[in-house]
Formats: C-alpha cells, sequence, structure tokens
C-alpha cells in the first residue's frame, strides 16, 4: 500500500500525525489513505494553500482520536464529499454589487468602514480545529462570501476567490476595518475566544439577514462536527451541501415597483451626545444582557414593541448624554425589506428610517412612547421604504457611467457631509434568533454589534435568543452618560440587566 505521507528523512522531525498513524492498524491506515485520495480529487488549489488544508483534516483526525471519538465516526464527520466541487472549478463568477452596497466602497474613509458582527456563545469552549473543519464546509453554500472586492471601470464588484478560508483567534479590538485593498483578501472574518466565535462582515456582501443566516448555518456545522445531530434545513439554516440557489444572489432592490414620490436622504444635523471622541474607534463594547420576558412585560406595560420601548430608552438617555437644548435627536432604525417582499437573497435587501424627536419633547417614557410607535408605523411601511429604495436606485444610475475614480471622491464628500451626522444614534434590531430544538441545548447566548460611526458615540444593536435578549452598545466616546443613564432606566423599569463587555481600549 502506497503511504499517504512521504518517508521522512532521518533529521527530519516526525509530526504528530505521523506519530499518530504509526500507531494505526493496516486497516485503518487503508481508510485515512482513502480519505486523502479523495481529498487530492476534491481540490485544486495553489499548493500552499492545499497543504494548510490537508493539515485541517490531520488536526480534525489528532483532535477526535484524542477525545475517544471512533476512526470511523471520524471520517464520516468529516467526509470529503462536504468539499464538493467548490476548490475544483476554477473562480470564473463575479458579481454586481447590490444597490446599496455601491455605496459602501466609494464612501470609505481611511479606517472607516460599515463592518458589523455577530457572535455566537457555546457553553463549552471553542474546538479550533473542528471551527475551521466548518468554515471549510460551509463556505461553499454562500459563494457571495466567497469574494474579493475589485475595482472596475464604473463600479465596484465581488470576484469570486477560492482559496482556504480561515478562522483566526481573536486579538484584536471588534469590528476593525477589512483590509479589502489588498490583493485576494475577503470582505468577512471568522474569529474565536474561549466559548464564542464572531463573523465579522463588511456591509457589502450582506446585511443582517443575511449575515444571520451564514452565522447559524456555519453554527450549525460546527455543532454537528462537535457530535450533535445533523440540522434540518430550517430556522433560517441552510444545507451545506445543496447547490446555491439563483435567488440568494439576486439584487431584491430591482423587484420593488416604482413609487410616485421618492424619499430623499439629506436631513439637517441631528443632536450628537457630548464626550471627546476617541482615538481608538470603538474604543468600548457593552453587552446589555436582559431576560427576554421582562423585557417583554416591560414593554407590554407601556403599550409597546420592544423596537418601541428601547428606542424610547435610548432618546431618553441620549438626552441625558448631550450638552444641548436644542435640536432634534434623531435615531436610525434599519428595516428589513423582506417582510414586504419576501425573498431568499442573502445579499443586502434593507433600508432605514429616522425617528425623530425634539430635545424639548423628550421628557418621560409615557410622553415620548405614542410618537416613536406612530413614527414606526408611518416612515417603516412599506410605501416609505419602497420610496427610499426608488431614490436609492435613482441615485445609483444618475452615477452609472461616470468613472469611478471620478465618482469615489464626489461620494466620498457627500457621505462626509451626510453620513451619521444626520443621526443621533441607531438601533438596530434583528429580532428573535432560532435554532432547532437539538442544537439550541449547545448555545448559551449571541450577540450582535454595529462597527462604530464616525460622530455617533454611541450605537446600538440588538438580538434575542432563548431567554436573553442581547443590547450591545458600541461606543467611541469614554462619557459612560449613555449607558449609565440606559441602565438606570431599564432597572427602575424592573428589567434588571447585567452589564458585560470590554474595558476601554484606548481614549
Amino acid at each position: 500500500m502506497k503511504h499517504f505521507w512521504k518517508p521522512k528523512k532521518k533529521t527530519d522531525q516526525i509530526t504528530e500525525f505521523e506519530k499518530y498513524a504509526q500507531n494505526l492498524s493496516k486497516a485503518d491506515l487503508c481508510m485515512i489513505h482513502r480519505l486523502f485520495e479523495e481529498f487530492e480529487n476534491h481540490n485544486s488549489l495553489a499548493r500552499d494553500e492545499r497543504l494548510k488544508m490537508r493539515e485541517d483534516f490531520e488536526k480534525a483526525l489528532l483532535y477526535y482520536a484524542s477525545t475517544g471519538v471512533g476512526l470511523d465516526e471520524a471520517l464520516r464527520r468529516i467526509d470529503v464529499e462536504n468539499l464538493g466541487g467548490f476548490y475544483v472549478r476554477p473562480p470564473v463568477v463575479w458579481y454586481a454589487l447590490d444597490n446599496a452596497a455601491k455605496i459602501y466602497p466609494i464612501s470609505m474613509k481611511h479606517g472607516q468602514m460599515a463592518v458589523f458582527r455577530m457572535s455566537v456563545y457555546f457553553k463549552s469552549a471553542i474546538v479550533p480545529e473542528l471551527l475551521q473543519m466548518a468554515l471549510t464546509f460551509t463556505i461553499k453554500r454562500f459563494p457571495t462570501f466567497a469574494t474579493t472586492v475589485k475595482k472596475g471601470f464604473f463600479w465596484h464588484y465581488l470576484d469570486t476567490t477560492k482559496r482556504r478560508y480561515s478562522i483566526v483567534p481573536e486579538s484584536d479590538i471588534p469590528c476593525r476595518p477589512l483590509k479589502v485593498s489588498r490583493s485576494s483578501s475577503l470582505a468577512f472574518r471568522v474569529l474565536y475566544y474561549k466559548n464564542r466565535f464572531s463573523v465579522e462582515y463588511f456591509h457589502i456582501l450582506t446585511d443582517g439577514a443575511g449575515g444571520m443566516v451564514f452565522t447559524k448555518t456555519l453554527a450549525a456545522e460546527y455543532l454537528r462536527l462537535m457530535g450533535a445531530k445533523p440540522a434540518e434545513a430550517d430556522e433560517g439554516i441552510l444545507d451545506i451541501n445543496e447547490r446555491p440557489s439563483q435567488d440568494e444572489a439576486a439584487n431584491e432592490f430591482h423587484r420593488v415597483e416604482k413609487t410616485e414620490n421618492i424619499s430623499g436622504f439629506i436631513n439637517k444635523p441631528a443632536v450628537q451626545m457630548s464626550g471627546k471622541l476617541s482615538k481608538i474607534k470603538p474604543c468600548r463594547i457593552l453587552h446589555f444582557k436582559m431576560d427576554s420576558e421582562l423585557l417583554k412585560q416591560a414593554a407590554n406595560n407601556r403599550n409597546a414593541t420592544i423596537t418601541a420601548y428601547m428606542l424610547a430608552i435610548m432618546f431618553m438617555a441620549g438626552k441625558h448624554a448631550t450638552d444641548e437644548f436644542e435640536g432634534n435627536t434623531r435615531i436610525q432604525v434599519p428595516v428589513n425589506m423582506r417582510k414586504f417582499y419576501p425573498s431568499a437573497t442573502l445579499r443586502n435587501f434593507s433600508m432605514y428610517c429616522g425617528i425623530d424627536l425634539p430635545l424639548a419633547e423628550i421628557l418621560d417614557l409615557d410622553t415620548i412612547i405614542p410618537n416613536i410607535t406612530l413614527q414606526l408605523e408611518q416612515k417603516a411601511s412599506k410605501q416609505c421604504m419602497s420610496e427610499m429604495i426608488n431614490s436609492t436606485k435613482r441615485m445609483v444610475g444618475a452615477l452609472r457611467y461616470i468613472p469611478l475614480f471620478i465618482k469615489t471622491p464626489a461620494a466620498r464628500l457627500v457621505y462626509g457631509y451626510l453620513s451619521d451626522r444626520i443621526f443621533s444614534s441607531t438601533l438596530s434590531n434583528v429580532g428573535v434568533v432560532k435554532m432547532p430544538p437539538g442544537l439550541e441545548e449547545y448555545i448559551d447566548s449571541m450577540d450582535f454589534v454595529l462597527g462604530s460611526a464616525r460622530t455617533n458615540r454611541a450605537n446600538c444593536a440588538m438580538v434575542s435568543f432563548g431567554k436573553t435578549a442581547m443590547l450591545s452598545i458600541t461606543k467611541i466616546t469614554a462619557d459612560p452618560s449613555f449607558e449609565e443613564k440606559l441602565y438606570e432606566l431599564l432597572m427602575s423599569e424592573g428589567v434588571m440587566p447585567i452589564v458585560e463587555g470590554s474595558e476601554l481600549y484606548g481614549d
């Protein structure tokens, strides 16, 4: 039988996997030999990339052996067929950006990028060997994510790249800009720390809804490799071995019917919270961990949805955190257009509305909640969102034939003038996230974090999983006024949050 590794010279150091293989029976060696023969048939990456991926398989086998998983079962879990034909086919496909994504790369300034982060906390420590295998098997199901950002003559676009997609131990500040200007660099990253893995996305790839599908699918595949029962393709989890559909890569902005009116993006500058802007952005991430039932009860007591209720709390805390006495506070609320136009797309398909209150009218929760509720009903309606999408389409159409090198500085100027100055803060709520019953027991919680803005001192993102609602605050000022008032208000409402998060990364 031909060995699946090359014989070592006497001076060469024997690897851990070779030591493991030397103690296997002839029958077990034959099974591993077949594994790597099939691996070569499923992989035509460059030699260095191929060797690294082969080592990933070896490390997974070593982990299984160290935990008492039999070789038959280990080989079943990491079956090479999970690679499909993805790593064999040449990277010939490219994707035009969706309407929302087109503005992101041309509006970026140095050190600034629209990045968001989704994390899953397990009840046991992450096994890096298996998280790496999970990513290797999962990415083929998301071809629009397996891309790199390229410059065309008129627009940026996403170009397919075939490579080993690697996980990275977390060692830096959350939501740092991705270096998409580098050749073959990715627009997402997968990080792990203790019992948590996180996926950070450049908004050019997807929105919160699409990002959650990838995050959950990766979590489900990781748990399968850990020995959990394989999840069926439901609850927003995709079958990693199913062929991707054309609908998942669709630019759904084209589906939105034309409206008589359009909604512009220009608005007056909003009141900003006070506090010195930090040099390091973000300078702190805080998580308000709340009991979902207590939060729901507090909102019901005020005849409000959870989103309207949390907006009211944020308006009150924001007023406490500013030195201004006049002007309007305006909170940006992303709206998932899939609720109006059902879609399987994993691309961007969201718009936003601005909930607006004069500072003088922010008195107490009872006073402002009815106004917030009414604005959400009107401004986040299908009609208003469709008008804004039509405005986006018109703006993109007007720039269509202008060369990229001309429209990029213009877009940066416009974005620098508008950007987050017309908002005081953001609340992005992806709502209740569910996992199949067989997988929920392995997961403790989830969180959702927005990248830092330019002037908004605090932005908020929220996700609910199981019995926990997690509100995450991204700070760009050391001034604690906003979160302290937020905590005080929630405590007075009986929500009783537990506050966790980082120390100051820097001021």
